[in-house]
């Protein structure tokens, strides 16, 4: 799931080392504690909650493609911005580029959620794991 892939990056050591140094460090310094204040980070949480935020949103913008050209101009444009998403992610170098990279990927989710029931109900269930 998606909250689940999500939190198992952010908690590599080699991600946080990459992106997030600053929780990396505090992650080492606080090996015996719980994981709550060791990934208390604004941007950490931006990167996480900008998938949602950005499928919430592109669901509004879904909705009135399907609703003038169509399912199969969705579902495109959702794959589009899925791949771009992805293969931002997979070529990032920096923090913007991850959190852009998450935006797309939300925005093929929120696409993707307007012509299929299925990933509607993934992303309520996803969601309501990560509480």
């Amino acid at each position: 799931m998606i909250c689940d892939a999500s939190g198992g990056v952010t908690s590599m050591d080699d991600f946080l080392k990459e992106f997030f140094p600053n929780v990396y460090r505090r992650k080492q310094m606080h090996l015996h504690e719980t994981d709550y204040c060791k990934y208390d980070d604004q941007v950490l949480t931006l990167f996480t909650s900008s998938l949602y935020f950005s499928a919430l949103v592109m669901t509004f913008f879904a909705s009135f493609l399907t609703r003038k050209k169509g399912r199969k101009a969705s579902i495109i444009v959702g794959a589009l911005s899925f791949l771009a998403g992805a293969i931002l992610n997979a070529a990032a170098k920096n923090i913007a580029m991850l959190i852009i990279g998450r935006v797309l990927l939300g925005g093929g989710i929120g696409f993707g959620n307007q012509v299929s029931q299925i990933i509607r109900l993934i992303l309520v269930i996803d969601f309501c794991s990560c509480f």
